[in-house]
């Protein structure tokens, strides 16, 4: 058997021996040659699609990474999976399918995969949930395989980005510029293709799943227009065959080290609340135990140095120009904040990965010494108490406050809280409840992008905070409490909140407690009656049905 063969071990199944005359001839028809057929097959999975910018070019990178494959004497095989744009879908009833469409994402690439019988595989994903899917679908296969970060979007006129848009609908409510204004903005704020610009959820996964060894180095901090991604999606086709040669699997990278390296660099760039979701749920994909506590004891000792949008005030696109996200892994592995011994995707270790990386250039300001922190601990802030008693997740960099005490204002879903902040309902020093909008009751979780961006355009960022059992985008800032568990969909304490009730937020105690007693709290969850979700049929009744708490990455697979 020639060397060849033996990575073959998946394909071969498929495609050799008399038996399989009917699958070559399938192939045959889509371009296989004699030849191809003692090649291994290398999968790429494409998310590309024209319902968002920020996968509108990415068939053109699968492309790439199918000419590198080629290149290093594979045969590369192009499949899709979908995108949803939240962007698009945010503060409507179709945010419900986002979190969802990450099961799907994962569902789908490992049942291509799994059936075609691919040897390795290339996923290139761009918008929120398509990295986790991709992440989560190669972790189960467990073939070598490399992740693809579609890149970032550059900056609109007047530096703007999507968060821009939705802001400017909270100023246009409170009066402070009109319908042609917001208009103007939201002609500019998108450029071209590309995940949104900030510190959000896109550019947060892309830079976590970097500093797990999972993509090639700089991958997460590149234009999406422009030679250094399509080179980098070239390098992936071509690096997976060495990846075979090597047996190099997600499970060998993807260890609770890499994890820990993972959550310690989303908190120095002050990255998405979204990233505690994610990464658990792709942590259990690989059976590494993770839990809510391992971010807390991290974000101990984890400084906060990135100042990237939402809440500072630099997008992705400029640390680009200073050379990404590998100089501050450089500094951190200096600093013992990594484990530099993983392993990763480019059969090195990080820290010889790390290596010749050159420092940031003399003055920037993006990314701040670690002895002049933007916050000495991290902004990723969970918290439990009463209200909570499963954990809830913060963002708090601490320009906000790093406590909230206020009167409860309750919404039963995204829609009616949206409806009280933009008609003036809502009044400073409150706390706003939205509730009924977790993993099962959304069904979903729901972002809460739409009413964050109307509490900061309203000019309400420092006086109110917003707590929710649904989750929200990397573009929220402002004091936003979210992934409350058990939901209100469970019968957990914040299905039984009523405007009035006294609610405290304590990021240093790291607590968050409604002021009425035990006994009121039974009382009420005595008379609460669970309410009937109008989804019978179809993929979102099913996920209501298999979903997990947010507390552990709402995943799909965890109790059957």
């Amino acid at each position: 058997m020639s060397d060849k063969d033996n990575l073959r071990k998946h394909s071969s199944q498929v495609i050799d021996g008399v038996e399989a005359a009917p699958a070559r001839a399938m192939l045959r028809a889509v371009g296989f040659t004699d030849d191809d057929f003692t090649k291994p097959q290398i999968g790429i999975a494409s998310t590309w699609a024209m319902v968002t910018p920020c996968n509108m070019h990415i068939d053109k990178l699968a492309i790439e990474a199918e000419k590198g494959a080629n290149a290093a004497g594979a045969k590369g095989v192009i499949f899709n999976t979908i995108t949803i744009s939240d962007g698009i879908a945010n503060g409507t009833e179709g945010m419900k399918y986002s979190l969802v469409s990450r099961e799907v994402i994962a569902d789908s690439i490992e049942t291509v995969v799994g059936c075609e019988g691919f040897d390795g595989l290339v996923t290139v994903g761009g918008c929120d949930k398509n990295m986790p899917g991709c992440l989560i679908g190669m972790a189960r296969l467990n073939r070598p395989s490399i992740f693809v970060y579609g890149g970032t979007i550059r900056p609109g006129a007047g530096h703007t980005d999507i968060i821009s848009v939705f802001e400017a609908v909270g100023q246009h409510a409170r009066g402070d510029i009109n319908e042609i204004q917001v208009k103007q903005i939201e002609e500019v704020a998108i450029p071209g293709p590309g995940s949104c610009g900030g510190m959000y959820t896109a550019n947060t996964m892309a830079s976590a799943i970097e500093a797990l060894g999972m993509s090639l180095p700089g991958s997460s901090s590149q234009d999406a227009v422009g030679r250094d991604k399509a080179s980098d999606s070239f390098r992936a086709g071509q690096q997976v065959m060495e990846l075979l040669k090597l047996d190099l699997k997600p499970r060998d990278i993807m260890t609770r080290q890499a994890f820990e390296n993972a959550i310690r660099v989303v908190i120095a760039l002050a990255g998405s609340t979204n990233a505690v979701l994610h990464l658990l749920a792709m942590a259990h994909a690989v059976d590494v135990e993770l839990t809510l506590d391992d971010f807390v004891e991290l974000g101990k000792v984890s400084p906060v140095v990135a100042d990237l949008r939402p809440s500072g005030q630099y997008m992705m696109s400029e640390l680009v120009a200073i050379g990404g996200i590998q100089p501050l892994m450089k500094r951190m592995l200096k600093a013992g904040m990594l484990h530099g011994d993983v392993m990763t995707v480019t059969g090195k270790t990080l820290a010889e990965n790390l290596e010749s990386v050159p420092d940031y250039p003399a003055g920037q300001d993006v990314i701040l010494p670690f002895d002049q922190p933007i916050k000495k601990d991290s902004h990723l802030v969970i918290l439990r108490g009463n209200l909570s008693p499963t954990g809830a997740v913060a963002k708090i960099t601490g320009k906000e406050g790093l406590r909230f005490e206020g009167k409860a204002r309750v919404y039963h879903g995204e829609e009616g809280a949206l409806a009280g902040i933009l008609n003036g309902e809502v009044q400073a020093g409150e706390v706003i409840v939205i509730r009924y909008e977790g993993p099962k009751g959304g069904p979903g979780m729901r972002e809460m992008l739409s009413p964050t961006s109307a509490v900061m355009g309203k000019g309400l960022g420092k006086d109110v905070a917003l707590i929710t059992d649904g989750r929200f985008s990397g573009g929220s800032h402002g004091f936003v409490v979210g992934h409350i568990t058990p939901e209100a969909f469970e019968g957990g304490p914040i299905a039984l909140i009523e405007d009035g009730d006294t609610i405290t937020i304590d990021a240093e105690t790291r607590q968050i407690t409604v002021d009425v007693s035990d006994s009121v709290l039974a009382e009420r969850k005595a008379r609460w009656v669970r309410p009937e979700s109008k989804y019978k049929r179809g993929v979102l009744a099913k996920y209501a049905k298999t979903v997990s708490s947010a507390s552990e990455g709402a995943v799909t697979d965890k109790y059957l």
